[in-house]
Order: structure tokens, then C-alpha cells, then sequence
């Protein structure tokens, strides 16, 4: 007897019959899943009450297999959040890094504050992947335009973990980093970043004061304490025009 269903365009199919023990069969399946672009981004692997109903097999079963996978560092289990996948990413750990208002400070350059807006919203999936919490989660995001007296040249949306504890009331035009550690006893210490070249749509021109197409410079930054825990999620665009990415790394 077989028992079959699909999810991310991959049959999951169990044979009963097989003489392959049934915790094999599935942990060969969520190998599978797992390789997926859908999991590989964050995406919670189905419950494991929900696969045992599914594949017609006991749960017990199905937790053999994810022990196994998360035995291997392929799979990571949060309580209350549910299982996801491992991330094999390569990033390289910069020695020195500080939030915008410090890099300007340290450059002798004064910046300006535009716009700066806060507002409480429901996670959605690409933060709720990034900050290891439930899609839905009511999370603090503070959106900053910023630049130098002639303009605007970035505009930053930060999302925060509910963990951090911010109200939304701070006083924003400080040092960020500052607020988080001196306020709320969270120390930023591990950057990861992502820098690609992408399009100003419609919103971002609107902010920046570009055209609508124009290349702009993007930065997914995730903010994590010593316990690699996250913090902020944080994505940047700034003006091609006005702004150099500079990285400096010694071998």
C-alpha cells in the first residue's frame, strides 16, 4: 500500500510494503523538501502531526526522521515556532561595523534625519523567516529616510524582534545600536549582509527622488546578538549615485 501527496512540486509517497523502514522512507522525503528554494528561504516545514496524517504513519515515525536530519545540523526545531531548515549560506564576519548614523559619525559627516516613521504590523513571511518567529507576530517596523544636507540618499525599513522589547517610543534619532544596548541590554554583534543591484520601483523612487527603474544599491542586513540570535532585519536602498559600498577584509 501506497500513500501519496505533493508539496513544493515533490511527491511524497510512502510505501508500507517496502522492506525500507518506514523512518528511512521518510527521512529521504524531507532530504527532498528541504533542498526546495521555498525551505532553503526560511519556509516552516509542515507540522509533524499534519505529515504522520498525510503519509498515514505515526508521528513517532516522522519524529525519528527529523531527529535524524536535525542530529546532521540539516534541520533546526524552535519550541512554539515549528522546524525549518539549516541555511547553507557562506558570509564573510566583518571585524568593524556600525549602524548608518556611527558609519557617518566616524566619517566626520553629518547626516540628516527626513523621515523617520514607526508603526506595529503583523509579520510577514520573508521577516518572520529572517527573525525565527510565527508569520503573523506583531513586530516593531521603523522606516528612516536619511542622507546629507543636499538630500536623501538611503531609505532603511528595520524590523525588530519582539524579544529586543521596544515600544516604538524611543527617541530614533540616536545612535540604533546605542538604544539597543545601553537601553534594552541587547548587544549587536554579528552583521549578516546580502548587497545586490536592483530597480527603484514606484515606492522606493517616490522616497529617494529617483526615477522609477533606476538602479539603486540593496542591503539585507540580519543583526544577530552573541548568541547568534536575531535582532534586527533590516533592508537598505541607496542611491547608486550618491553612495559607495566599501569592504575591507583581511585574509
Amino acid at each position: 500500500m501506497k500513500k501519496t501527496f505533493r508539496e513544493e512540486d515533490i511527491e511524497f509517497q510512502i510505501d508500507h510494503n517496502s522492506s525500507i523502514p518506514l523512518h528511512v522512507q521518510v527521512e529521504d522525503l524531507i532530504r527532498k523538501l528541504i533542498k526546495s528554494p521555498a525551505y532553503q528561504n526560511g519556509k516552516l516545514l509542515p507540522k509533524e502531526v499534519e505529515l504522520a496524517k498525510r503519509l498515514g504513519i505515526s508521528r513517532n515515525t516522522i519524529r525519528q526522521a527529523t531527529n535524524k536530519l536535525k542530529n546532521e545540523n540539516l534541520l533546526v526545531r524552535k519550541k512554539g515556532v515549528g522546524t525549518r531548515t539549516v541555511r547553507k549560506t557562506v558570509s564573510t564576519k566583518l571585524s568593524n561595523w556600525w549602524s548608518f548614523s556611527e558609519e557617518m559619525h566616524n566619517k566626520g559627516m553629518e547626516f540628516v534625519n527626513y523621515d523617520i516613521k514607526v508603526s506595529w504590523i503583523a509579520a510577514e513571511p520573508e521577516v518572520a523567516a529572517s527573525l525565527q518567529i510565527k508569520e503573523g507576530r506583531e513586530v516593531l517596523k521603523m522606516e528612516r529616510l536619511r542622507g546629507l544636507d543636499k538630500g536623501p540618499f538611503v531609505y532603511f525599513i528595520s524590523y525588530f524582534h519582539p524579544r529586543v522589547g521596544l515600544t516604538g517610543k524611543e527617541d530614533f534619532s540616536r545612535h540604533l545600536y546605542e538604544i539597543l544596548e545601553n537601553d534594552y541590554a541587547t548587544v549587536p554583534s554579528v552583521s549578516k549582509e546580502r548587497i545586490s543591484a536592483i530597480l527603484a520601483n514606484e515606492e522606493i523612487a517616490k522616497e529617494l527622488g529617483v526615477k522609477i527603474g533606476e538602479l539603486l544599491l540593496f542591503r539585507k542586513r540580519l543583526v544577530c546578538d552573541p548568541g547568534d540570535r536575531p535582532i534586527e532585519y533590516n533592508l537598505g536602498y541607496y542611491r547608486a549615485d550618491s553612495f559607495t559600498y566599501e569592504i575591507d577584509i583581511k585574509r
